[in-house]
């Protein structure tokens, strides 16, 4: 049931984000003002539909997840944090966009030192949350890295991950292992502190 609940939910979300796209697309490229206002107007009223159909989809999707360890859950959880920077995207106010366009700026232009530069702090906040979430990872990082014990330049070979190495020394009888596990969590967590403090620097609004 559960299955047959997210495939409708994921459904009716692609068609209702697909027809507002090909209509926007549309009413940008060949509309008038007039048509533009409308179609804006019915993506507005559209979101009756869409928000209820992505949180039913979120939802049970992540319940017929829920621990899971396939590479294929965790390529789509890495995707999702994709969608969700190009939400911040969407979220920047058109106004700004315009204003630029109407002063000259070429799209390139409008792109890199208005949109992103908007929607830097919530694009930043996403790739920590992402950075502090892989840093505790290690079943996915098996699969990949597939660690080793020696360090290594060689892409293309085993490399070693601090994540596995605190696993293993985590669980091992020894109590100086234990120790050093207990030094990689701190060395992480440092890391990722660290990283926190150096975004929130450069994000900064600078008044």
């Amino acid at each position: 049931m559960k299955t047959k609940i997210h495939a409708a939910a994921g459904a009716v979300a692609l068609i209702t984000v697909s027809a507002f796209w090909l209509s926007t697309a549309t009413a940008e490229l060949l509309g008038d003002a007039a048509a533009i206002t409308t179609v804006k107007n019915c993506v507005l009223a559209g979101m009756v539909v869409l928000i209820p159909a992505m949180i039913i989809a979120g939802a049970s999707g992540f319940s017929l997840g829920k621990g899971w360890k396939s590479p294929v859950v965790a390529r789509k959880k890495w995707r999702m944090r994709i969608i969700a920077a190009n939400g911040l995207l969407v979220l920047v106010p058109s106004a700004l966009r315009e204003a630029a366009y109407a002063l000259g700026a070429p799209k390139w232009k409008v792109v890199s030192l208005i949109t992103l530069r908007a929607a830097r702090a919530g694009v930043v906040t996403g790739v920590l949350l992402a950075v502090a979430r892989i840093s505790g990872e290690t079943a996915p990082l098996l699969f990949t890295a597939l660690n080793n014990q020696f360090f290594t330049t060689d892409l293309a070979q085993p490399i070693a991950t601090l994540p596995v190495t605190i696993f293993k020394f985590a669980m091992s009888p020894y109590e100086n292992w234990q120790e050093l596990a207990w030094a990689g969590v701190f060395i992480i967590t440092l890391a990722v502190l660290g990283l926190n403090i150096l975004a929130r620097v450069v994000t900064r609004n600078r008044t």
